[in-house]
């Protein structure tokens, strides 16, 4: 899932997309343990797009709906 559909969001969208992710990714490791995935790209992509949806979660827990990156400020 890319970044900026991950911004746009609500809370109760990402835990939906979350769900659905984790499926997908059960799904293709299911597949790459048979021997029925053909790249094993797709894991990381799914990995990847769960990470990022945490990630927006998170940041809605915290209070941070702006989702802004970096370390704190420091004032003086």
């Amino acid at each position: 899932m890319k970044k900026s559909v991950t911004k746009e969001l609500t809370l109760p969208e990402l835990r939906n997309a979350e769900g659905k992710l984790r499926e997908e990714l059960f799904r293709l490791r299911f597949q790459h343990h048979t021997g029925q995935l053909g790249s094993t790209a797709k894991i990381r992509t799914a990995r990847r797009g769960l990470a990022q949806v945490l990630t927006r979660i998170r940041a809605f827990e915290l209070g941070d709906v702006g989702g802004a990156q970096g370390g704190k400020e420091i004032e003086g």
